[in-house]
């Protein structure tokens, strides 16, 4: 297929696009590489079936130079958005912006054409919710914007939902959702702009002391991105579910379902490092869910899929892949 990525140059677009590349499959990425990178590219970037068009994705013109270099588009995998946290408070309107744009554009033009989309959301989309698993069908619980502004990325990924889901239902459009659960492993952004289980590392490797959010007792369900993979692609190729089910219109979490304190990443982190360092208790953002874990429920039916990788190991994975980073 001609598989076209938006947000291809980062943590999960880059490792999407090789993936598929190694499939068999022909693939163009458009990247503005705010947060992505040209050297998450490097290892399939002079495959003879890749192209790399540098623009914003909200442009539909990038998009079309993609298209037009394929020789026309069958699938289209939007993963293209601005993430991390620091930016959710600090820059709610460009987040809101460039989230909710991009995927006007990039849904209008998958209509227009007929192609398969794979809109990869995320479980921020459900809000703060203190029902656990999060199942797919679970309504938003969005907090008062007075105090924070730290669900303005959740809030786009659910109005980019709507904004899928219209499409499906008044356009014909065979609209996929995913929703990865804390992705991490190589490429991922390890600065102050980053996620999690990378920030950790990072400091480890630079024998700085490890700083927590809190007290370290809010827990998440950490993914090990070829599990993430995985999933994304298995949405992307299916016709339809393994069971018989239609797939669009469907969204899914994937995610593992093994649930980890922030401080036991964090233990992990120095443990896995080695590094002689402290773990340090700091003032967190705030609206920080206290927990998080996935239904994958519909994704195992559907797709087949479960993760593979537990925590220790994936960590262990990381930090040796770090050093040669």
């Amino acid at each position: 297929m001609r598989c076209l990525v938006t947000g291809g140059g980062g943590f999960l677009g880059s490792h999407l696009a090789e993936t598929l590349l190694t499939r068999g499959h022909t693939v163009a990425v458009v990247d503005d590489l705010f947060r992505g990178r040209k050297a998450n590219m490097v290892d399939f970037k002079a495959m003879p079936d890749f192209t790399f068009v540098l623009g914003d994705c909200a442009d539909v013109e990038k998009l079309e130079k993609a298209e037009e270099k394929m020789n026309g588009v069958d699938i289209i995998f939007h993963l293209a958005a601005i993430n991390g946290t620091r930016y959710f408070h600090e820059r709610p309107d460009l987040v809101i912006d460039v989230n909710i744009k991009t995927t006007e554009t990039v849904v209008k033009f998958a209509s227009d054409r007929g192609a398969r989309l794979v809109f990869t959301s995320s479980p921020e989309a459900f809000g703060l919710h203190s029902e656990m698993p999060l199942g797919e069908n679970l309504d938003a619980i969005f907090p008062s914007p007075h105090d924070h502004f730290r669900h303005s990325y959740g809030a786009s990924k659910y109005l980019g939902e709507i904004i899928v889901q219209f499409a499906v239902k008044e356009r014909g459009l065979d609209g996929r959702i995913i929703r990865p659960f804390n992705g991490y492993g190589p490429r991922l952004i390890g600065n102050e702009h980053g996620q999690v289980a990378a920030i950790f590392l990072h400091q480890c490797q630079r024998g700085e002391n490890i700083t927590l959010h809190g007290d370290g007792s809010q827990t998440r369900c950490f993914t090990w991105y070829t599990d993430l993979i995985d999933g994304i692609i298995s949405l992307g190729e299916l016709d339809e579910g393994v069971d018989g089910s239609s797939l669009k219109g469907a969204s899914f979490n994937i995610g593992s379902t093994e649930e980890v304190s922030i401080l036991k990443l964090a233990e992990l982190a120095r443990e896995v490092s080695g590094a002689d360092i402290e773990i340090v208790m700091t003032e967190g953002h705030p609206g920080d869910s206290t927990r998080r874990i996935p239904d994958i429920s519909a994704a195992r039916d559907a797709l087949g899929w479960t993760a593979t990788v537990d925590i220790s190991d994936g960590m262990l994975r990381y930090w040796e892949w770090i050093p040669s980073e």
